[in-house]
């Protein structure tokens, strides 16, 4: 079975959104409370946690979706019902990187171990919260908000007002951007009688909601913008980055219209890619700089 298969299994692409709020947590952690140096190994755990839970979460929704997928034309290409990979094949792979995950927490710290099953769990049940309710999308915010504090943890074994505050950015960013990527299976969610913001409130209320979302992301990255430039005397480069974080989020809005969805995975996917990438890529220079 072709590796490659695997990793459009889970869309490995797809890290780019949460491993830049990962690396922000972990850099905010050893400069603002620890005063450590660069520490590789604890990075590469978490980087190594970040990889597997994403593993672990992504193929676990691949194979609790495998039979909806296979009744919508859209998603019926996919790996398993498309029988690339085999259900049983996919539920071994996350179970590996399931145990993966919690022993590379257990290398970190004991607070990283005892919070491993319930980060699992959520990441893991956000796959059956479409089922019942139009609050999947928060529910997937929720756990890739987990990027930003767990990094933190791994470092200071705490909890702390500023990755909080970035776990919220990520929920509502991540939330709104996935409302809008939901509106593209607005007609087939309903006759498979399937939850989503979209089906819920139609076409124009979403994307109010959506901006709604993405204005609350924007109070919380200038709120961590104001506290790492008042309390930890960075400058520019976060605060450049954080503009260009929210200038993409306004230009993604204007992508996308009621009668115009035809660039939906350019919103989703590259914009909000790059966004994340500046964000952290700033943040981090500022730190040394």
């Amino acid at each position: 079975m072709p590796v490659k298969s695997y990793f459009s299994l889970i869309k490995f692409s797809h890290t780019i959104f949460a491993m830049p709020f990962a690396l922000i947590g972990y850099f905010i952690a050893i400069h603002t409370n620890t005063h450590q140096n660069l520490d590789w190994y604890t990075l590469s755990l978490i980087i190594a946690c970040m990889v597997t839970a994403r593993n672990a979460a992504m193929a676990f929704n691949r194979w609790a979706d495998r039979r909806i997928d296979a009744r919508n034309p859209r998603t019926a290409v996919r790996e398993i019902p498309s029988g690339l990979i085999s259900s049983r094949s996919a539920f071994i792979f996350v179970l590996i990187n399931m145990v993966l995950f919690m022993f590379c927490a257990y290398l970190i710290n004991t607070l990283c171990l005892l919070l491993s099953p319930l980060a699992l769990f959520i990441i893991l049940a956000y796959s059956y919260t479409k089922r019942f309710s139009w609050l999947c999308h928060l529910f997937l915010g929720l756990g890739l908000s987990l990027a930003p504090i767990g990094a933190y943890i791994a470092v200071t074994s705490s909890f702390d007002l500023l990755p909080i505050l970035y776990g919220v950015a990520v929920i509502t960013w991540v939330s709104g951007f996935d409302v809008l990527y939901a509106l593209q299976d607005i007609d087939f969610d309903r006759t498979e009688n399937l939850h989503s913001i979209p089906v819920t409130f139609g076409i124009s209320k979403s994307l109010w909601i959506s901006s709604f979302l993405h204005v609350i992301c924007a109070v919380c990255i200038i709120s961590c913008a104001y506290l790492l430039y008042a309390d930890y005397d960075l400058s520019y480069w976060m605060l450049g980055g954080s503009l260009c974080f929210i200038i993409l989020l306004i230009y993604q809005h204007t992508l996308i219209a009621q009668d115009n969805l035809s660039k939906i995975n350019l919103a989703f996917f590259t914009t909000n890619g790059i966004a994340s990438i500046i964000l952290a890529t700033c943040t981090i220079i500022d730190f040394y700089f």
